[in-house]
């Protein structure tokens, strides 16, 4: 009997290290096959498809409009299979790796929902991987851009790294020991619906005064459009751009009237910078990590934005002064971002899909060596 239970037991503690060993990507991605894949990179306004090699270069990519999100899923995927094949054709593609802008779960299988695509509970791994005839992984388009800034990017040598989406709204990722931390049921790093604001702006989200509300692309076109609408003074430049015409303002425009050196734009990119800076103490307080990545739209503004975001989170660090400062760096990769960190992650099922087509061809050479005697 003992000698059962020590059999179970040293069996159970290899099942265990088994599945930690799994789950971590750094071990894994350094022996992964060094083979072209596709990334994709799905938003609420574009699909992005790229073969990228194990280096992180893009040997070819292609875009097209999000198709409207009132259409049926089955209408973005096949964009998506369009998009694929298309790259197929000029490529050896080994798998597909998809960064889809929303909620993706644990297993990587089903996006759970997407605020801009009309996706609840949505097979898309396994609907895709039967068309396509690769393996297909699919993550959140913050954790397959975290994992590129990590991997080829201003992530490069940390071990604790967290990064902020700053775009319509705020998105996130965390990577610890080259492991992407998903949470238990894959929805980590919505660090955009944290409260900062008691009571403050409604969010899409259903609540009130969520980071993004003050710290994102949306909010930086509210505020300005709002000063606009009310004829302030201050706002007679912007005004003047667009024509009158107050459904014009954009962040791009903001962040070119500031480089300009128009003094409300530049006050609306420090209060936003302001308010991102708050937000990345509290998510030091509770991560510690070395490193800040801030990527998105809202991040090419650089630094008249990030240089009050630094100036915050130093007033608002707890702790200030007796501890050691995370960094806080630009994100590298840009746009791309998404779908080479995708495209990298792929790469991982693309070597267990080798690995299984091997074992079937050596089944095969055993059958026709046995029935041949």
């Amino acid at each position: 009997m003992s000698m059962y239970r020590d059999r179970v037991h040293r069996g159970s503690a290899r099942a265990t290290v088994l599945r930690t060993v799994g789950t971590r990507e750094r071990r894994s991605h350094l022996t992964a096959p060094r083979v072209p894949t596709v990334g994709i990179d799905i938003g609420g306004t574009k699909v992005m498809a790229g073969v990228v090699d194990a280096d992180g270069t893009i040997l070819e990519k292609v875009r097209t409009e999000t198709p409207d999100k009132s259409k049926s899923p089955k209408v973005v995927e096949d964009t998506i299979t369009e998009l694929v094949l298309d790259l197929s054709d000029r490529h050896d593609v080994h798998a597909v790796g998809i960064g889809a802008a929303g909620w993706v779960d644990a297993d990587r299988s089903n996006v759970l929902f997407a605020p801009h695509l009309n996706w609840r509970n949505e097979p898309l791994r396994d609907r895709l991987a039967g068309r396509l005839a690769v393996p297909v992984m699919v993550d959140n388009d913050a954790n397959t851009a975290a994992w590129a800034e990590w991997r080829f990017g201003a992530g490069r040598g940390e071990d604790h790294l967290v990064m902020i989406t700053l775009g319509t709204g705020i998105g996130g990722a965390i990577l610890e020991d080259g492991a992407v931390k998903r949470g238990k049921y894959g929805v980590a790093g919505e660090f955009g619906h944290m409260q900062v604001v008691p009571g403050g702006h409604r969010c899409p989200c259903g609540n009130r005064g969520c980071w993004e509300q003050y710290s994102s692309g949306n909010a930086l076109v509210r505020e300005a459009r709002e000063l606009a609408a009310a004829d302030s003074p201050v706002a007679y430049n912007i005004i003047e751009r667009v024509g009158g015409r107050i459904g014009d303002i954009t962040g791009p425009l903001i962040t070119e009237l500031a480089r300009e050196g128009d003094a409300m734009c530049v006050e609306l990119l420090q209060e936003i910078g302001q308010w991102l800076g708050v937000g990345i103490a509290n998510l030091a307080a509770a991560l510690d990590p070395s490193c800040f990545v801030i990527g998105g739209g809202v991040s090419a503004a650089d630094d008249l934005l990030i240089a009050p975001a630094r100036d915050a989170f130093r007033r608002h660090l707890t702790g200030r002064g007796y501890r050691p400062e995370a960094t806080l760096a630009k994100a590298q990769l840009g746009p791309e971002a998404g779908m080479v960190g995708a495209a990298d992650l792929a790469r991982l099922v693309a070597r267990r899909f080798r690995r299984a087509n091997r074992r079937r061809v050596e089944r095969y050479e055993r059958y026709e060596r046995t029935g041949r005697r």
